[in-house]
């Protein structure tokens, strides 16, 4: 009988990493104490604090994964996924170094060259190196395979023109991973003559452009390329192999801990409150608190799979689905429970608020659930 399992089985002995975790918890504890770390949500996007990232580097908790002979730690992705777990249950603020620790350093091991690993592993290690994704555009939503940014060979390298959206941090990064299409498109073969490359974001031609959120915030960013030159040694993997390297990236993307825990500490925050009788019982607070167990669990197994080297693209969008939906449902859970709190909850009352404003981005970012629903489907062998 086939296997059709949606996630892959867990190997590893989660006690083993119980003495890490503990040391997260007391780092996290230590730094609440002093202020550094608040009640937020979605932290991974909205709370970025370079100094915070530089304590992460100082323990050894930014680039886990990178070999040591490129100023990492050499240790494994499950060790990782602990350590970020952890950050993300509390609201840390990791919105600095996130891409870059989560995304780019994977891509930068699988398909870097040894000049580009030399350049950016071990800055990204210390805390001083801040990517961004320069993938979906306007016009592209989740379907990668229809963008349009053009790269056109030139003398020395490539010349680049075209609009990327949903640029997490690009106004603060200095560089980003580009999808272009660098062969006219072929209509059978949509997915054929996509390539990436590192652009400098301080390039002549780049125009970074703020996308405000309904509460003013600034996270997000229209990036515009005019005609921005790439030298050869910044092309970014193989040319023409674009899509498989896009598609190997997003299975970090979107299995992580951040897919299910951006509203967490609303959670945390409401079953205080209910405990100490502030907030009505509702059973949909234990509810939530099961679910995101599971979530837990799921996440778990495709951060071992990712250390086994196997495929995880079907697992992670399962995930991705589940666990986004589940984020943005506690935000309106909590909200239905907030008519007539006591005035003395206004903290509470303006974490619901900033949850309910960040929860449209939550099944958006890292492809949108409605098309992951038809990854799922195809991976199973079912469409």
């Amino acid at each position: 009988m086939p296997d059709l399992r949606l996630v892959p089985p867990i190997t590893d002995d989660p006690a083993q990493f119980e003495p890490l975790r503990s040391e997260v918890r007391a780092f996290v504890a230590e730094q609440r104490a002093a202020g550094h770390i608040g009640r937020e949500v979605d932290t991974w996007l909205t709370g970025w604090d370079e100094d915070f990232t530089q304590a992460l580097a100082q323990r050894g908790w930014l680039g886990m994964t990178v070999p040591v002979e490129y100023g990492g730690r050499g240790r494994g992705h499950v060790e990782r996924f602990v350590v970020t777990e952890e950050l993300l249950a509390a609201g840390a603020p990791v919105a600095a170094h996130w891409i870059a620790d989560r995304q780019v350093v994977p891509s930068l091991l699988n398909y870097g060259t040894e000049q580009q690993k030399q350049r950016y592993l071990p800055r990204i290690a210390d805390g001083t190196c801040f990517f961004a994704i320069g993938m979906s555009e306007p016009d592209s939503g989740s379907d990668l395979a229809s963008v349009r940014t053009r790269a056109t060979r030139v003398d020395g390298g490539w010349s680049l023109s075209g609009t990327k959206v949903w640029t997490s941090g690009a106004h603060r990064a200095e560089a980003f991973i580009c999808l272009a299409r660098s062969q006219a498109l072929d209509t059978a073969h949509r997915h054929a003559g996509l390539s990436q490359f590192i652009v400098d974001l301080d390039s002549t031609g780049v125009d970074v452009r703020p996308i405000r959120s309904m509460d003013g915030r600034h996270h997000f960013n229209e990036v515009i390329l005019d005609n921005v030159f790439v030298p050869d040694e910044m092309v970014f993997g193989t040319i023409g192999d674009g899509w498989t390297q896009v598609t190997s990236e997003l299975a970090f993307e979107r299995s992580g801990p951040e897919r299910f825990l951006s509203t967490l500490p609303l959670l945390a925050e409401t079953a205080e409150q209910t405990r100490a009788h502030m907030i009505p019982h509702h059973p949909d607070l234990g509810r939530y608190v099961a679910r995101l167990a599971g979530l837990h669990q799921m996440s778990t197994a495709v951060a071992g799979a990712l250390a086994r080297h196997e495929s995880a693209d079907t697992a992670a969008a399962v995930v991705k689905v589940l666990g986004t939906s589940t984020e943005g449902n506690i935000a309106a859970f909590v909200d239905t429970l907030s008519d007539g709190l006591d005035p003395a909850l206004a903290e509470h009352t303006r974490l619901t608020r900033t949850a309910l404003v960040q929860r449209p981005g939550f099944t958006l970012r890292g492809g949108t659930n409605e098309v992951l629903r038809g990854v799922i489907a195809r991976g199973l062998g079912l469409r």
